[in-house]
């Protein structure tokens, strides 16, 4: 199937949270749907959204995705109140949800989005169970993504001559 907009292979993903990858460890993934309103839909459609500083609650054995931001279009629908930090609710399976609660009350566990996409005409997202990084990861793992672009560089630079 060809991609109509030619923006690669991860042009199903909405938005990222990059952040998350730096800051934890991921232990474990999971796949959720997310719960959403016809104007937040046009709004993903045209990218419109951020997953920084989000987290997932659980409560009432129901998890919830908390701080999300997404940016209501100037063409939204006028007789719905567009707010775009709502908490959206998560659609998990029970045996995930008491998972991921069990894993959450363990002390230095929390469970944050990784990124939005579309799965067919679907918003998913995908949350992780993450444990937080010591400074010293932090520089290890940012040594060694210089280190990976310098390797890449010293490749490429090979490959012309």
């Amino acid at each position: 199937m060809a991609n109509k907009k030619g923006k690669g292979p991860s042009s199903n993903v909405i938005a990222q949270n990059k952040k998350a990858r730096f800051e934890y460890h991921i232990d474990e993934v999971f796949e959720a749907g997310v719960a959403l309103s016809g104007w937040e839909v046009k709004s993903l459609r045209a990218g419109k959204a951020q997953l920084t500083d989000t987290y997932i609650l659980i409560k009432n054995s129901e998890a919830w995705l908390l701080g999300s931001h997404i940016t209501p279009l100037n063409t939204a629908s006028t007789h719905e109140l567009a707010d775009p930090t709502r908490t959206r609710k998560l659609l998990l399976h029970r045996k995930e949800i008491a998972r991921i609660f069990s894993r959450t009350q363990d002390k230095g566990h929390t469970c944050v989005p990784l990124k939005l996409y579309w799965k067919g005409p679907l918003v998913k997202c995908e949350l992780a169970l993450v444990t937080g990084k010591k400074q010293h990861d932090k520089r290890a793992t940012e040594k060694d993504r210089d280190w990976q672009r310098q390797k890449g560089r010293i490749m490429r630079d090979q490959n012309r001559s």
